[in-house]
C-alpha cells in the first residue's frame, strides 16, 4: 500500500490500483501546492470530521469532477456535504469494504479546542494496518495498540510535542505519519521533525518525513 500526503492531513492511499483519499481541506489547496485536480483519479474520500482545514467543499467539487468517487462521511459531514449537492454515505461505528481497502470507522471525541461546538470525529483503520484517528487522542483509539502506521497530528491548537509523543508512545506503531501541520512554514516545519525523529525513533518507530507535497511511503 502506497501513502502520500498532499498537505496537512490530506492523505492518499493506493492498493492494487484503488486510490482512498483522507480529508482534502483548505489547507491542502489554499497556497496552491496541491492542486485538486491532481487528486480527481481517487476511488473514495472519506472525511474524519467537517473542520474546513479537513473539508473544502471547492476543492472536492474540483476533485469529483466528472468522476464517480464514493464518499463517506459522519452525519454533520453528510448533511454539509448534501447540502451542497454531493452523493454521500454517512458513516457511524462500522465496517467498510472498499474495494482492496477494509476499513474500519469509530466515533471519537475531537481534542478540546478553543470552540462553541466541538465536532464528533471518525477515526478511521485501513486493512488493519493503518489508523487515521483524525484529531482525537480519546481513549477508545487504544484498542489499536500495536497498528503497523499511525496517521498522527505532531502540531495543532490542543497539542503540544509531548502529549503527540505520549500517544504515539501508546500507540506503538512501527510507522509515523506526522500530520495535521500544514500552517507551518517550511523552515519551522523542518525544525519540528528535526525535534521529533531522534525521539520516535528511539523508541523504535519510523517517522516519516512527508513534508513536501506527494512525499510518501511503502507499507
Amino acid at each position: 500500500m502506497r501513502i502520500e500526503k498532499f498537505v496537512h492531513s490530506c492523505l492518499r492511499l493506493t492498493l492494487q490500483g484503488k486510490r482512498l483519499l483522507f480529508d482534502p481541506g483548505k489547507f491542502s489547496f489554499v497556497d496552491g501546492r496541491v492542486d485538486p485536480r491532481d487528486l480527481s483519479d481517487v476511488d473514495f474520500i472519506l472525511f474524519t470530521h467537517g473542520h474546513p482545514d479537513h473539508l473544502d467543499c471547492k476543492a472536492l467539487r474540483t476533485i469529483v469532477g466528472d468522476g464517480e468517487p464514493r464518499i463517506f462521511g459522519g452525519n454533520k459531514v453528510a448533511a454539509t456535504l448534501r447540502s451542497q449537492g454531493f452523493t454521500v454515505s454517512e458513516v457511524g461505528e462500522e465496517g467498510l469494504d472498499l474495494g482492496p481497502f477494509t476499513v474500519r470507522a469509530l466515533p471519537v471525541r475531537h481534542e478540546p479546542i478553543l470552540a462553541e461546538e466541538i465536532p464528533a470525529v471518525l477515526a478511521f483503520v485501513v486493512n488493519d494496518r493503518l489508523l487515521n484517528p483524525g484529531d482525537s487522542f480519546d481513549e477508545r483509539l487504544r484498542q489499536f495498540a500495536g497498528i503497523e502506521a499511525l496517521a498522527l497530528p505532531v502540531m495543532a491548537p490542543f497539542l503540544t510535542e509531548i502529549g503527540a509523543y505520549e500517544f504515539a508512545s501508546s500507540m506503538r506503531p512501527s510507522h509515523v505519519l506526522p500530520v495535521h501541520d500544514g500552517y507551518a512554514r517550511d523552515w519551522f516545519l523542518t525544525q519540528r521533525y528535526d525535534t521529533y525523529q531522534p525521539y520516535f525513533e528511539k523508541a523504535g518507530m519510523t517517522f516519516h518525513r512527508l513534508q513536501q507535497p506527494g512525499d510518501g511511503f511503502d507499507l
